[in-house]
């Protein structure tokens, strides 16, 4: 039985690879990075991250996640039909055309797929190539593809928390009334590998409660199958952390939610459509709700009569290193009050040895930073600053 088992999952492991979302992801990711850089460089002729950084990010946090919910999906024998992984495909292929990187998220992928299922299935249709695969569905609706879609949503608030705010991108804009001000604005796609049961011949029941959630079937295979999870959020009237960690936990709510109630599912089926509905609805809705918040709020990234807000810092430099951070106000560098961008660099050269900042944090408070500069250091210390040297097109109210 244990060989079976390893044999079965050495086989679709390897199928991981014979599927075009996973490559198709680097290549998303890897435009991400490219389109990311270039805007950055356009508004402070600098770059934050480098272009391979969201293709760093792709893989690492899911696929820790990814294996906690394979556990749970094959020891639950939550199964799915082969159909509906090339439906959850097409549809990841097919909102990524959008080019808006947050409709590749499982709350569109999978529930389109789960009410494409129930088309088919109504109307007899298949995809030439898998005519086998799709007249195998039957006249079913199948909870388990809702339940599958609850633990992905608590997995795409998860991602969203621990990885959403790490290199949030900043940029500059115009106001509708003119004033320069910051955005911070996160663009993320990221891969969730994850272990699925479909109706096969390799794995017999190995328990009498196996499955638990089953969809006829009496023997099963197993296929490793790359989700999608595309998340972006745009910042103005907030500290990026606090609105992404706040956006994340909301999708962990709905997704411990959709989970819950897709249960009943296996019960009564017009609830799993239901309860998919719930799941679109309401991850469309978070979406709107962040922006309203933050379309309520007064810009946070935008001059200020204290001093020079910084809205970034590049890794690695000076900056980086003396623990500054965007959000806190340079209030005097070297002794001398600073209150653009031109006095700030003047006051550097003052000291060329050495750099002493009199800074605002994030709660108003005063804090002294100091620093020994060294040959080859930034001149300008890896600081982006709200500025109104530039012309922007983007408009923001």
């Amino acid at each position: 039985m244990v060989q079976i088992w390893l044999v079965e999952l050495l086989k679709g492991t390897g199928k991981l690879f014979l599927n075009p979302v996973l490559y198709y992801l680097v290549f998303l990711a890897g435009i991400l990075g490219v389109m990311r850089v270039k805007r950055e460089r356009k508004n402070f002729h600098i770059r934050a991250y480098d272009a391979y950084f969201e293709l760093r990010q792709l893989f690492p946090t899911g696929l820790l996640i990814g294996l906690v919910l394979s556990i749970i999906v094959v020891a639950a024998g939550i199964a799915v039909p082969f159909a509906a992984i090339l439906l959850i495909a097409g549809f990841t292929f097919l909102w990524s055309l959008t080019t808006n990187v947050r409709w590749v998220s499982p709350a569109y992928t999978v529930g389109s797929a789960f009410f494409a299922i129930i088309m088919f299935a109504e109307n007899n249709w298949s995809i030439p190539p898998f005519t086998d695969a799709f007249h195998s569905i039957g006249n079913k609706v199948y909870p388990s593809m809702v339940i599958i879609l609850g633990l992905l949503l608590i997995a795409e608030g998860m991602m969203i928390v621990k990885n959403g705010i790490m290199g949030t991108s900043p940029k500059l804009s115009k106001s509708k009334r003119g004033q320069s001000i910051g955005v911070h604005e996160v663009k993320r796609i990221w891969m969730l590998p994850m272990f699925l049961l479909i109706p096969g011949d390799a794995l017999h029941l190995p328990f009498e409660w196996w499955p638990v959630f089953h969809i006829g079937a009496k023997e099963f295979s197993l296929i490793l199958v790359p989700f999608a999870i595309g998340f972006h959020q745009q910042i103005k009237g907030m500290l990026p952390k606090e609105a992404v960690e706040l956006h994340g936990r909301r999708v962990i709510f709905l997704g411990s939610l959709v989970t819950i109630l897709s249960t009943a599912g296996y019960w009564s089926p017009l609830l799993a459509i239901v309860v998919a509905s719930l799941a679109i609805i309401g991850r469309e809705s978070l979406a709107l709700l962040a922006y309203l918040k933050d379309e309520g709020l007064p810009f946070y990234f935008s001059k200020k009569n204290q001093g020079l807000m910084i809205i970034g810092i590049i890794p690695e430099s000076p900056a980086d290193k003396m623990g500054l951070q965007a959000g806190e106000i340079i209030a005097k560098v070297n002794g001398v009050q600073v209150l653009d961008e031109k006095v700030f660099y003047e006051a550097l050269q003052k000291n060329r040895a050495h750099c002493k900042l009199d800074v605002l944090d994030t709660n108003g408070e005063i804090r002294f930073v100091q620093r020994a500069l060294f040959e080859g250091d930034h001149h300008e210390l890896g600081i982006l600053f709200v500025h109104d040297e530039r012309k922007y097109d983007e408009k923001i109210g």
